[in-house]
């Protein structure tokens, strides 16, 4: 049981630790992952607060085009006061591209670059073609396209005249260089994404650059109607182009162009693996450490348990027959005394004397009486086999055999057994015999187990006066013990 209960206790220390060392590591994991989306939604509100200022600043410049356009003494001045009265408040920036104004066919009219016009037409681009089909619409900004030599988004607003009547289009372009610019300044792992994406799901900038997705509808994605639904929040998806789980992150879809973060779950988690395999190692050392304990500790139970019996065998064996001891005895018979008492059961003793003995030791020597006491022995622990029947040297050449649950007939029969053996035996040895007495009784609540005892040392003496080598059974009558 000290074994087990050192394993049990082993087991539960490992698993405890398990268990606590598990919980400490999936709270790493979550707060792993929300600093890794804090971080992301702050990149995307700053990179989102950037390109949509830079937007309304140059949507500023059209509406004050627009606005000067309807200025009715605007037609009677020479072409460079127009072009100070319209262009006067146009932001003007490195990767910002020139105010164009586009009357009703989509002629170019006035370019804010050049004092000359270039004769061009773009009534068939989206940029045009949206506002004077569509009076309503407000700031338009298109997909991803050449304009004017360079890749850009080009933002246009409607010129309407004093009923609302179409005039023409005020429109600019905002180059893709500044994205990169803006993107190159940051400190991407390989696998981050930082996707720019319009009201409508258009992709309009993505870095890494990839041409060929620009100006892509990615609404289909699983997410997007989450991010267009949502002014803040996160999504886990996989990449179109490389299939790389991410976690995605936007910050505020309520401006002209969201900003979506994406960085790798491998990337997030990259920290937290390195320290739960770190705490999985010294988790398995210590498993290690406490099974090899266990295991020595167990060694160390069982030899000092097999001591321990041995001790006890010691202890309670007699050294030189191999049988129990008088002590042993004593406690045998008093626990099935009490157990026939409670079970109303007869309980059979025998008691066996070596004849004349003492004589044949002093004949032959102690050697050879030695011998004679472990034959003797051995026809008893021959004869008597059953699991709760217990044979035992009392001392010098007397023993004594305990059988629970047999009546004195049953009894005598194993001790005329035990007579005939030792008979056939002793024939090499100088006629060795011995007497035995028999008592069987059914114990009283009151009685002491003394009273079979008494009976059976009775009935050896009436075996040894009737002349020796034989077996007598005592008879109980009430109190009265006989010799039969």
């Amino acid at each position: 049981m000290s074994a087990r209960l050192l394993i049990f206790s082993s087991v539960i220390t490992v698993l405890g630790f398990s268990a606590v060392c598990g919980s400490v590591m999936l709270d790493m994991r979550r707060n792993a992952q929300e600093l890794s989306r804090q971080i992301q939604e702050n990149l995307a509100s700053t990179l989102s607060a950037d390109i949509n200022r830079n937007i309304e600043l140059y949507d500023l410049s059209l509406r004050s085009v627009v606005t000067s356009l309807a200025l009715p003494q605007l037609a009677e001045v020479d072409d460079t006061i127009r072009r100070l009265i319209l262009f006067d408040h146009a932001a003007t920036a490195q990767h910002f591209g020139a105010i164009q104004v586009f009357d009703a066919q989509g002629n170019l009219t006035i370019d804010s670059e050049s004092r000359i016009a270039e004769k061009v037409n773009r009534s068939d681009q989206p940029f045009f073609s949206v506002h004077r089909d569509h009076p309503v619409h407000d700031l338009y900004i298109s997909n991803p396209m050449q304009h004017r030599g360079a890749y850009s988004i080009v933002l246009s607003r409607r010129v309407s005249g004093p009923n609302g009547e179409f005039l023409g289009v005020v429109a600019g372009s905002i180059r893709f260089s500044y994205f990169q610019e803006l993107f190159s300044r940051l400190r991407l792992a390989p696998d981050d994404v930082i996707a720019v994406i319009a009201r409508d799901g258009t992709l309009i900038m993505r870095t890494p650059f990839n041409a060929e997705l620009l100006g892509t509808n990615v609404m289909a994605n699983i997410g997007m109607d989450k991010l267009l639904g949502q002014r803040r929040g996160w999504f886990s998806g996989h990449g179109k182009a490389d299939n790389i789980g991410r976690i995605y992150v936007w910050a505020d879809s309520s401006r002209p162009l969201v900003v979506l973060v994406g960085k790798s779950w491998s990337d997030v988690f990259m920290m937290w693996r390195q320290e739960a395999i770190r705490i999985g190692l010294i988790l398995l050392g210590l498993a290690i450490i406490v099974a090899g304990f266990t295991v020595f500790f167990i060694r160390e139970i069982d030899r000092r348990a097999a001591a321990e019996r041995r001790l006890e065998e010691l202890a309670t064996t007699d050294a030189l027959t191999g049988l129990t001891n008088r002590r042993k005895f004593d406690i045998a018979i008093d626990r099935e005394w009490r157990r026939a008492s409670r079970l109303a059961a007869p309980i059979a003793l025998m008691i066996i004397d070596a004849d004349h003995f003492k004589a044949f030791n002093d004949g032959y020597g102690h050697q050879a009486g030695d011998q004679v006491l472990v034959g003797i022995a051995l026809c008893i622990g021959d004869s008597v086999q059953r699991a709760g029947d217990c044979a035992a040297r009392f001392g010098g050449e007397e023993f004594a055999v305990l059988l629970p649950g047999l009546k004195a007939a049953a009894a005598q029969a194993v001790a005329e057994t035990i007579r005939q053996k030792v008979e056939a035996w002793s024939d090499g040895q100088a006629g060795v015999t011995v007497s035995i007495g028999v008592a069987s009784m059914t114990p009283d609540p009151k009685q002491h187990w003394s009273v079979l005892f008494e009976a059976a040392d009775k009935a050896l003496y009436a075996a040894k006066d009737l002349g020796r080598n034989r077996c007598v059974v005592a008879a109980s009558r009430g109190d009265l013990t006989l010799v039969a």
